[in-house]
């Protein structure tokens, strides 16, 4: 249980810190290993983004496969934060 414990932590932090997604290959020579944004900005392993691809909206995670920098739906709607419009309390002047 102990090793599965150390495993995940390994795994969850692992993929989120920058360092340790680029790889030293043959020769001393680092191969990047990142995703892109659709203005092709960089976006680290571990990372995650509100992704729309043909009409739909999702959260998406950076991630490896096969070796492969993919984006992976982990959920299906995006996150959002909105304020609710209401009155101003009666005590307050209005703007």
């Amino acid at each position: 249980m102990q090793h599965a414990r150390v495993l995940i932590a390994f795994v969850l932090f692992g993929l989120a810190s920058p360092s340790l997604a680029d790889v030293t290959g043959p020769g001393g020579k680092t191969i990047d290993c990142y995703c892109t944004d659709k203005a092709g900005a960089r976006v680290e392993l571990g990372e995650f983004r509100c992704l729309q691809v043909d009409g739909r909206q999702f959260m998406a995670q950076c991630q490896m496969s096969l070796n492969v920098p993919m984006w992976r739906e982990v959920q299906t709607t995006c996150l959002s934060a909105h304020l609710p419009v209401s009155d101003p309390p009666e005590h307050l002047p209005a703007l």
